[in-house]
């Protein structure tokens, strides 16, 4: 026959559209055109295909008019993932494969001039696309792409090294050879990061970190040079629960959009972001066309570091306001617009002021900053995204020879462990993390006895406290509950969640 249909998919965000890759050969001028709405890298697929179909041994019609077309055509096609499908529907057409193996498959790969297959982006948001559409069909892809794909776990995988490997399987007969099905690779033993009990002194400081771990709060962290605000953070990701099957298949079909490609070797670790302060706005929330994900979809289910978070340009920190809030971010183009995951956890770091010795009392340093000046750049942080940041903690210096004093804290596995457990309770409660819970969620799993209500309403109206802020302390009292194994949110839980939510230094 002169027309063949392959089944591939593209790439919107994270989602994977299907896409029906029709290929007609006619009489006519030769001719190899290719149309709906392809991106330059996929019409350059003309020349690879070309090639890899001679340097492999078929015939190409060289006589004939080839019309390629990848429906639907209003979906923006881009990457050299549709090299496979083309290859093999021109292939089909020519009456060389067999039409019936090929509708049972779906494929995408990039060629080679000499035919071999390389990897593609995006291999696991492929398979978890095939999982979600119910389909009964063979996914098919480079090797390294199909093992990264094969997680997904309740879809078949093949991998394939070579064009010549994917015809010989989609010939017609009972002597075609069948594709060996992709198995994910072994996991790798988790490396330990950086133990807490390094950090000397610091124990409110730490004990924060503890809450904001146990209830995925976020956590801004205010305090002079060298008191251990990065140490602390980098100290984080040893204390999170470990990464359901859900978390872990987003995060890791995310981390295979980037260039990089996702890293089998920190398969169900949480993943931390911390961009540098220059990056920005578009690098953090995500850009571009078509749009690729930000740090903060690349954190999804992770941590996000913002280290000396002033210095941010003011665009993108205002930026992080709505996905902080809802836990997704819409990239919206004058075309297109792809969603994006986005629950991430934010920590940050800043000083007190330019100089960074507002306040610090340590080792006879003085704050040479002027209030104008101090205003100024705590003025960076606008009042709507400090009212979204759970957890606000001084970090004090230490002095040196009380530091050299100052004997070994507790190790992050003991802390770990009260952490899970803090974690289990909110999931058998509720099903999520304290941090996630909504309006009627909050009500019904945070409820207060009536002298608990009395003491939080006098409290937030001598602080000022806006409808958010409120609530933001009430979860945060209902993870300290849930570390202290208490049900009931008790006054003693909302007074320790009142301690941070104080105000900068020098506001």
């Amino acid at each position: 026959m002169s027309l063949a249909v392959i089944t591939s998919r593209a790439l919107d965000g994270l989602a994977a559209p299907e896409v029906q890759v029709e290929v007609h050969l006619a009489n006519g001028l030769p001719s190899f055109t290719l149309v709906g709405l392809a991106d330059t890298e996929v019409k350059e697929s003309r020349e690879r295909v070309r090639a890899a179909l001679v340097n492999s041994g078929f015939a190409f019609p060289h006589n004939k008019r080839i019309t390629v077309n990848l429906a639907p055509a209003d979906l923006p096609k881009e990457s050299g993932r549709f090299d496979l499908p083309i290859a093999l529907g021109i292939l089909a057409a020519a009456g060389q494969l067999d039409a019936g193996r090929l509708a049972q498959c779906e494929f995408a790969g990039e060629l080679s001039l000499a035919g071999e297959l390389r990897p593609v982006r995006g291999a696991l948001a492929l398979a978890l696309a095939l999982q979600r559409a119910g389909s009964s069909r063979t996914l098919v892809l480079p090797q390294s792409s199909a093992q990264e794909a094969a997680r997904a776990g309740l879809v078949r995988v093949c991998g394939a090294q070579h064009l010549l490997d994917v015809a010989r399987a989609m010939q017609a007969g009972d002597d075609n050879v069948p594709l060996p099905q992709a198995v994910a690779p072994p996991l790798a033993p988790a490396c330990a990061g950086p133990d807490l009990r390094e950090v000397r002194g610091q124990a409110a400081a730490k004990r924060a970190l503890e809450v904001a771990a146990a209830g995925r709060h976020s956590l801004l962290m205010v305090g002079p040079p060298g008191s251990g605000k990065s140490m602390l953070a980098q100290r984080l990701p040893g204390l999170l629960p470990p990464m359901d099957d859900d978390e872990a298949l987003a995060s890791a079909a995310l981390q295979g959009l980037t260039p990089s490609g996702f890293d089998a070797a920190r398969w169900r670790q949480r993943p931390v972001r911390s961009p540098h302060h220059s990056a920005s706005a578009v690098a953090l929330v995500g850009g571009g066309s078509p749009p690729r994900p930000g740090e903060i979809s690349l954190a999804h289910g992770g941590v996000l570091f913002l280290d000396e978070l002033p210095e941010f340009p003011r665009a993108a920190l205002e930026a992080l306001r709505e996905p902080l809030e809802t836990g997704r971010i819409t990239i919206s183009r004058a075309a297109h617009s792809s969603l994006f995951p986005a629950s991430f956890q934010l920590i940050a770091a800043m000083n007190p002021c330019p100089c960074g010795w507002l306040g610090a009392g340590v080792g006879g340093r003085a704050c040479r900053c002027t209030p104008d000046q101090v205003a100024r750049y705590q003025g960076k942080l606008s009042g709507p995204l400090l009212d979204r940041i759970d957890l606000q903690v001084e970090v004090a210096g230490v002095a040196p020879a009380a530091l050299l004093a100052q004997a070994e804290g507790e190790p992050s596995a003991v802390v770990a462990e009260r952490v899970a457990r803090a974690h289990a309770r909110q999931l058998a409660r509720q099903g999520m993390a304290n941090a996630l819970l909504g309006g009627a969620e909050l009500d019904a799993y945070c409820g207060l006895d009536e002298a608990a209500s009395r003491f939080l309403q006098q409290a937030a109206s001598r602080l000022g406290w806006t409808g958010r802020g409120l609530h933001r302390s009430i979860k945060v009292a209902r993870t300290i509950a849930d570390l202290a194994g208490a049900r009931q949110i008790a006054a003693a839980h909302l007074a320790e969640a009142m301690q941070y939510r104080r105000a900068l230094p020098g506001a």
